[in-house]
């Protein structure tokens, strides 16, 4: 290799320090010193140098911002502790409800204080960065699994490709940082006044343009959008943790991370927390971007630990949406669908209107209860509403615009696909075709079974199914592992060439984690946590199948519905037949992996509870029990092995010992698991 002379490589790192220098100063501080131009001639400078020098390049340079070749799909990025949504709050009332939930558990706490945030409407990601270095960036997904998205999100100016040793994190090997990734109105506005004379369509929204741009395939798609990042927390930390959420906001600020330190308030009680709301409310529209609302936390990460986490979200924090935000249309006509349970779903069909800056023309009704409860009916003139999310809501009826001759509206008793009954069984809110054969049915069926988390079959969309099911090629999933390359590629739009890849994608399914091809079956109300929940716990499809809804609703995270509901599935013939069909056609659910060096511990197939006040995080404590095989239960049950019990334990304690369970202090806990 010729020898590079060391002006040059000083030169070279003496340019990557002033850039990153400066896009810190723009990105995080929002105080720039130099011109455009003055930036753009420091980057060209450091690209020719590179140009001319290639062993000088490296992965963390800022010139590696410009994407590489296209992808062909995302990879699946697991999170190391789950990326939770937040529980949505739209009044006073509840957040006052929230607050009494807080100082239920604990109680008059002298240091309880929250931190309240602006919520930006935009993509969250995760960024994991480890020596300093970013390594992967990822989607929330489904707060478990998110898309791996690193090559897409290197390209924004605002993520440093390479920390700052600076502040409390400075030293920590890996910390993963957890964001939104957003647009600013006025780089909106610019878009889609480009894309407009350029003939594309316009984006709906910052938040639509922000999350298309992260999810492009060609990551030179992403560079050429601008998009903007913000930190608000992290997940795992490997390293000493702050105290407080607004030492973590400080961190990440102090490591060249734009986070929500500047425009995050302490607030010492929960009346200046709906104080600064209202502020945010009023400064809504001052704002360079969209936000939807606050973000109210728990400031102390002792006391998040202390409350705790439900399933899906934080039992700490709260998102405190802005009012909807509302328009008035016309139903046109109401349109029935039929899903893959056979539910059929009332739509209304709308003349198009603007709700908050997206194009609204259709909106769920739900079911008949719904539609009766509201009085809604072809033709009325109707309020419709977006509430934080994008999904539109028809919220009422401007009944003195009705036609006198308007009649109410029933889901037809008929299936609209198949014309078998219709029936909706006592109790229950849906209407169902009964008619397991439906073809509106089994096309929803299929596309769920091939779909990316699941079977993930490759090439199988929606109109090479619509055709399999109208030729009566296939009658059920296990029907496609028949298919034959001369079938398949008489289809419209098929030659020889799709046909055989389609059949390859069939084949390369058939080796498929048990999680997935569970989730895959389409059981009602299993979707895909609940799926890995019940596969970590037995293993194998067939030992899940001898099991009773009494031994599944034993499994923390399974509720009773589910628990029935996969009973169900598995008592049914017809559904073991199919099953059975795909074990014989070669598909292989494999069992998962338990953690490596799990079976080992003391803790490998046991099930762990924390009750109490530990010095160790939560989220950390329980990480260490799965990366070891356990378990962790919120309750106390005859399954559990041990209650590990900190300062102020309460009624697990008890429980615990009443039922003769194991009991653990921190210290005993920390010494079981150090090896």
């Amino acid at each position: 290799m010729e020898r590079i002379p060391s002006d040059v490589v000083n030169l070279v790192e003496d340019l990557r320090r002033q850039i990153r220098r400066h896009d810190h100063l723009y990105y995080v501080l929002d105080s720039p010193e130099i011109s455009d131009a003055d930036y753009d001639s420091l980057y060209r400078r450091l690209e020719e140098l590179e140009a001319a020098y290639p062993d000088l390049v490296t992965p963390d340079s800022p010139t590696r911002r410009v994407g590489g070749k296209p992808l062909e799909k995302f990879n699946q990025a697991p999170h190391a502790e789950p990326m939770l949504s937040l529980s949505n709050v739209f009044d006073e009332h509840e957040v006052l409800e929230f607050d009494r939930r807080v100082k239920k558990v604990l109680g008059t706490a002298p240091d309880l204080a929250y931190v309240v945030e602006p919520k930006l409407d935009g993509l969250a990601v995760e960024l994991v960065y480890e020596n300093g270095r970013l390594s992967i960036g990822s989607t929330r997904g489904d707060g478990y699994v998110g898309e791996d998205v690193t090559a897409n999100v290197r390209t924004i100016r605002a993520i440093p490709l390479r920390l700052e040793a600076k502040g409390f994190f400075a030293s920590t090997p890996r910390i993963d940082v957890r964001g939104e990734v957003y647009m600013n109105r006025a780089d909106f506005d610019q878009l889609n006044r480009s894309r407009d004379e350029e003939g594309l369509p316009s984006f709906a929204n910052p938040r639509n343009a922000a999350a298309g741009s992260i999810r492009q395939l060609s990551p030179k798609v992403t560079a050429s959008r601008p998009l903007n990042f913000r930190a608000y927390g992290v997940g795992r930390v490997l390293g000493p943790m702050p105290a407080t959420q607004m030492d973590i906001l400080e961190g990440l600020q102090h490591l060249g991370l734009p986070s929500n330190f500047g425009n995050a308030s302490l607030c010492g009680d929960i009346r200046t927390v709906l104080q600064r709301y209202r502020e945010l409310r009023e400064l809504r529209e001052s704002l360079p971007y969209e936000i939807d609302g606050a973000v109210v936390k728990v400031n102390s990460l002792a006391h998040q630990s202390a409350l705790g986490l439900k399933t899906r979200s934080p039992r700490w924090a709260v998102a405190f949406k802005f009012a909807a935000v509302q328009a008035l249309t016309r139903i046109v006509r109401i349109e029935v669908g039929v899903g893959r349970t056979g539910t059929l779903t009332p739509v209304a069909v709308m003349e198009p209107v603007d709700v908050g800056g997206v194009r609204v023309s259709r909106a769920t009704l739900h079911n008949q209860d719904e539609i009766d409860r509201k009085d809604i009916r072809e033709g009325d003139t109707v309020i419709i509403q977006r509430a934080g999310d994008v999904i539109p809501e028809v919220v009422g009826v401007v009944k003195e615009n009705r036609d006198p001759s308007s009649r109410p509206y029933r889901i037809p008793d008929r299936c609209p696909v198949c014309d078998s009954a219709a029936v909706r069984l006592e109790g229950q809110a849906a209407t169902r075709c009964v008619n397991s054969s439906c073809p509106a049915r089994l096309k929803e069926t299929i596309r769920h079974f091939a779909s990316r988390n699941a079977m993930d079959i490759e090439g199988l969309g929606t109109k090479l199914v619509e055709q399999l099911v109208d030729r009566n090629l296939i009658a059920n999933v296990a029907d496609l592992y028949s298919l034959d390359l001369e079938a398949v590629a008489s289809l419209e739009r098929m030659a020889r060439k799709s046909a055989g890849n389609l059949l390859d994608a069939l084949e390369r399914s058939k080796q498929v984690p048990a999680d997935r091809f569970l989730f895959g079956l389409g059981i009602p109300l299993v979707g895909e946590h609940a799926a890995r929940l019940l596969m970590e716990e037995y293993g194998d499809l067939e030992t899940l199948a001898a099991k009773t809804a009494e031994d599944m609703e034993g499994i923390h995270g399974i509720g009773p519905e589910a628990a029935q509901s996969v009973a169900a599935f598995f008592n049914e013939p017809r559904n073991m037949e199919i099953v059975r069909r795909l074990l014989d056609a070669g598909v292989n659910p494999m069992p998962l992996k338990p953690p490596q060096g799990a079976g080992s511990s003391p803790l490998s197939g046991k099930t762990v509870v924390f009750t109490g006040t530990l010095s160790l995080p939560r989220a950390e404590a329980k990480r260490i029990v799965q990366d070891r095989g356990g378990k962790v239960s919120e309750s106390v049950s005859r399954k559990t092995d041990f209650v590990v019990a900190g300062d102020a334990a309460g009624s697990k304690l008890d429980k615990a010992r009443e039922s003769g369970v194991t009991i653990l202090s921190e210290d005993e806990f920390r010494e079981m698991t150090a090896h």
